[in-house]
């Protein structure tokens, strides 16, 4: 049975990192944007990282340009963006696409592992699915994702356990991985 650990990806450098270098860790991937609505997201993922990190704990950011050019920048461009404004400390990867023909295979992992099912049925998540669904006319089959800041939570043996949309209370996320945690 395949798991994330199967996977390399790049650093902001462009270096390959095994992902079976977080074997035995709770993994909280999440595609982040620095120009979105919910890029705030970024505040409570870092004090989650800073409580957690030391019970096995490790949050993977991949920046994605993919959703109305809201990550713009450069990988250096954005990381600094990131630790200025919001003080992170969780390894951030280099940008990636998280949809269509040149989606990175991890993201198409967690997608399939753990399809989109919505965004909610408050407002937030009405008019989220308005704008994610002419965003992805172009990804058509390969539109894995909806939205940035989308989390999936991965435990301990590496198997995607939760999808979190970026609609999804943040409190909710990280009752779900201090209870993973607590296992």
């Amino acid at each position: 049975m395949k798991t994330v650990y199967d996977f390399t990806v790049k650093d902001r450098q462009g270096n390959d990192v095994s992902l079976a270098e977080y074997q035995g860790k709770v993994l909280l991937i999440v595609n982040t944007a620095t120009g979105c609505g919910f890029t705030p997201h970024y505040e409570p993922l870092e004090a989650m990282y800073k409580e957690m990190k030391d019970k096995g704990f490790e949050i993977l950011d991949f920046p994605c340009n993919q959703f109305a050019n809201q990550a713009p920048g450069s990988d250096d461009e954005i990381h600094e963006f990131c630790t200025v404004k919001f003080g992170t400390e969780f390894p951030q990867f280099k940008k990636v696409d998280v949809n269509g023909e040149t989606a990175d295979p991890l993201f198409a992992f967690l997608a399939t592992e753990k399809p989109f099912v919505s965004f909610g049925k408050g407002l937030k998540g009405l008019a989220l699915k308005k704008f994610s669904d002419m965003n992805n006319k172009t990804f058509g089959d390969k539109a894995y994702i909806g939205w940035n800041f989308t989390k999936f939570l991965v435990d301990r043996e590496g198997k995607v356990i939760a999808r979190f949309e970026p609609t999804v209370d943040m409190k909710e996320v990280r009752a779900a991985v201090a209870a993973e945690l607590a296992k």
